[in-house]
């Protein structure tokens, strides 16, 4: 298993989608809180950036802003349609306030 360490926590805005590139791969992180969720930067309907989407906090949802899917944070379902699967997320930890995540 390979783990990365992706910043502090505090470099992540409470509320909101961050786009970060490691290694080959495109992630977006949405940090609630203490809660960090980190998926795959793109939407499985026509590969849009979730990124560039609006964070749902009540909901701990993302919408993709191209078409309006939503995916479920924890675990990267299609909560409505055009989207029909879902996004890959990744394991993620916090450390002495540094966030890995893992795959």
């Amino acid at each position: 298993m390979t783990r990365v360490d992706i910043g502090a926590l505090v470099e992540f805005p409470n509320g909101g989608a961050r786009a970060v590139r490691v290694e080959d791969r495109e992630l977006v992180v949405v940090r609630i809180e203490d809660d960090v969720y980190v998926l795959d930067d793109r939407c499985t309907h026509e590969a849009f950036w979730l990124s560039d989407g609006d964070v749902d906090v009540a909901t701990r949802e993302i919408e993709c802003a191209r078409h309006g899917a939503m995916f479920r944070l924890s675990d990267g379902a299609p909560m409505c349609l055009p989207a029909t699967s879902p996004v890959a997320t990744y394991e993620v930890s916090v450390r002495q306030g540094r966030v890995e995540v893992s795959w």
